[in-house]
């Protein structure tokens, strides 16, 4: 089976690196640079450093020849970029190949989740989402992790799971495609109010009250929005949050942290050579939550620093003694 894979950020490489062991796997990238330095040194050094790549593994920044022999289709751009990339690729693409994201994220301008622009451009091709704690730079060196393969249709999530999984990186089956979505995305914005929590030293146990309500924030909107309950308390849910939230390898908690140290965020985000997906997603997270009537104060608050409206230790003085746990707030 023929894998392609757009995107060669560590996300992308990394699951490259992992479908290559037992398919022939072509990995796209926007530079030719990168696609040249793949291919001849085996490594991608500003996405995955220090990290020699599989041998098999080739790469291009021929957009036609990655997508044209491919019999599944990978997608790990950045959201901002997603539909751009699909509205490109989709025109050589052979008929009802599935088309799988890898990407956390919401887009800004519609509100879409990936699997929903997967469907809104290419009807036909079964549409999934890969999600849970991966951080790449431990699964790049072999570390045990786990994910989910969200899908609606059974044998194609079992024909997703035996080309993803390898080795130690273990793929479960889910048919919650709204709640594997939601958990994926909007964990990033908590993962930045964790990171602030750190940068400001207020301690683990405000640290887990925000993880905890952060993760009842993300759960009311996911419920509300067609997801089942269960799928939070879940790795697409609980445990992308933890590690997002705990791990220095955290793109956003680093984001955050920076934000509790004092950094401003243009200077954070222009030292990154990758996307912090939750600083965009605090904005769509309140545009959701006003769709379907829902309250996320912690995303609120983020949203509010990362737009400059208040400081982050304003933000955490936010946190007040409130009445019901099962209340929101």
């Amino acid at each position: 089976m023929n894998v392609t894979i757009l995107g060669a950020g560590s996300w992308g490489t990394t699951m490259a690196s992992l479908t290559t062991a037992l398919n022939p796997t072509l990995l796209w990238a926007r530079s030719g640079d990168v696609a040249t330095e793949i291919n001849d040194s085996h490594t991608n050094a500003t996405y995955v450093p220090a990290v020699t790549l599989p041998r098999r593994l080739r790469a291009t920044d021929d957009l036609e020849m990655a997508v044209r022999g491919a019999d599944v289709l990978i997608v790990g751009v950045p959201s901002g970029g997603f539909r751009s990339v699909l509205e490109e690729a989709r025109r050589w693409a052979r008929p009802s190949i599935p088309v799988v994201s890898l990407t956390k994220g919401i887009e800004a301008e519609t509100l879409l989740r990936m699997t929903e622009i997967v469907e809104d451009l290419m009807p036909g091709h079964p549409a999934a989402a890969l999600s849970g704690p991966n951080l790449a730079p431990e699964i790049m060196v072999g570390r045990a992790a786990a994910s989910v393969i969200a899908t609606e249709d059974p044998e194609v999530a079992a024909a997703l799971q035996s080309v993803l999984q390898h080795k130690l990186f273990r793929v479960y089956r889910n048919h919650d495609v709204v709640g594997c979505e939601v958990g994926g995305a909007f964990k990033n914005v908590i993962a930045i109010a964790a990171g602030i929590g750190e940068g400001l030293g207020v301690g683990d146990n405000t640290r887990a009250a925000v993880m905890t309500r952060g993760l009842a924030e993300i759960a009311r909107l996911g419920v509300a929005m067609g997801a089942e309950a269960q799928t939070f308390a879940g790795l697409a849910g609980m445990g992308d949050l933890v590690a997002t939230c705990m791990s220095p390898l955290s793109r956003n908690r680093t984001v955050g942290e920076m934000l509790g140290r004092g950094r401003p965020l243009e200077e954070i985000l222009s030292a990154m050579h990758t996307v912090a997906e939750g600083v965009g997603t605090a904005r769509t997270a309140l545009a959701l939550a006003e769709r379907y009537g829902v309250d996320l104060p912690i995303c609120r608050e983020i949203h509010r620093v990362v737009v400059g409206e208040q400081s982050p230790r304003d933000a955490y003085r936010g946190l007040q003694p409130a009445g019901h746990e099962s209340d929101p707030g």
